[in-house]
């Protein structure tokens, strides 16, 4: 139970004055014999005063985060609502040279409101290729998606994905889904990835039919040296890196709606652009899909933990000058009060 001032100062009245002597006296009452005598010190040293209520130290740990960096995360937030805590945790690490943890980010977020459900909700691949691609161009992965254009009908994109880096390496907005068309996709992978002679990736696809064609398969190893590789039928998820980009691809492509396969191109080259370049995959070390295809992702990592480092020094340091800084104040206090 919390006592006002005034009630101390009563308290430590009634026991001075009491004819029953200290002890008995606070077992009527039930005050603790402790508490009496701190208040009576206190009382006695500096009057009313010291009987206010003790102002205690600062709960601050040392590695509590500055409010402007807190305030930092909340407007980065506000300007990319897109970026999920995690995301925008990496983002202020590669962008500001700031160090917050994914968990403290998410923190300040929520105490501010900004955390809500998922906007969408995203396939989940369960089961994993059995031998994991070890380098760029190891093996890609290809597959059709379908968008319904209005007034214009149905239009097939065609997708190669970098299986090690989930990068994009090349789309297409196609009128079908023939053996052509992957030939057509293939070629301009292969252009684009700048492939040396030896350097020739696995093709992953599902069953399809443009995919098991015959002519396709002759295609593939006579001009690109290609290997083909299928996935189990009745089980997407072999192909799941595919599949999930063109859920979460859809997810925001078919936000709006497009009257001409010009508008979905330019949308679709927006998305794949900030996919690529721009979107943290926490399955790749949180670096993004062209940090990987690039070589760059060794560095970026190295740099990251740098900074982590930098930031927690930092903050230990500030911890201790304001600690002594308090220190100070406490001790001048005191002697003024005598």
């Amino acid at each position: 139970m919390r006592f006002t001032v005034s009630e101390k100062q009563e308290l430590i009245k009634m026991v001075v004055q009491s004819d029953l002597g200290v002890n008995r006296t606070l077992r009527e009452i039930g005050l603790n014999k402790s508490t009496f005598y701190t208040w009576y010190k206190a009382y006695s040293d500096f009057g009313v005063e010291g009987l206010e209520p003790v102002k205690r130290c600062s709960n601050r740990q040392w590695n509590s985060i500055p409010q402007e960096q807190k305030n930092l995360v909340v407007d980065i937030a506000l300007e990319r609502p897109e970026l999920s805590a995690r995301e925008l945790a990496y983002h202020l690490t590669d962008e500001q040279q700031i160090f917050i943890s994914e968990s403290s980010v998410y923190r300040i977020l929520k105490a501010r409101g900004l955390i809500t459900s998922p906007a969408h909700i995203f396939i989940s691949a369960g089961d994993e290729f059995t031998d994991k691609t070890k380098f760029v161009h190891e093996m890609w992965q290809t597959d059709f998606t379908y968008f319904k254009i209005i007034g214009w009908g149905w239009y097939y994109l065609s997708t190669v994905l970098d299986d090690f880096s989930r990068y994009i390496v090349h789309w297409e907005l196609c009128y079908g889904m023939k053996a052509e068309d992957v030939k057509r996709t293939i070629d301009r992978a292969v252009r684009k990835a700048k492939l040396i002679t030896k350097q020739r990736p696995k093709l992953l696809s599902d069953n399809g039919s443009c995919y098991i064609a015959a002519e396709l398969k002759s295609y593939l190893k006579d001009n690109h040296g290609m290997k083909q590789i299928h996935g189990r039928p009745m089980h997407p998820q072999t192909q799941g890196k595919i599949e999930r980009y063109h859920r979460t691809m859809k997810n925001v492509v078919k936000l709006d709606n497009y009257y001409a396969p010009g508008e979905l191109e330019i949308a679709l080259e927006k998305f794949v652009h900030k996919y690529n370049n721009e979107r943290y995959h926490e399955s790749i070390n949180n670096l993004t899909p062209a940090d990987v295809y690039y070589g760059r992702g060794d560095l970026i990592l190295k740099e990251r933990a740098r900074l982590k480092n930098v930031s927690l020094h930092k903050r230990r340091m500030e911890y201790q000058e304001y600690k002594m800084i308090k220190k100070l104040e406490t001790k001048k206090n005191s002697l003024v009060l005598r």
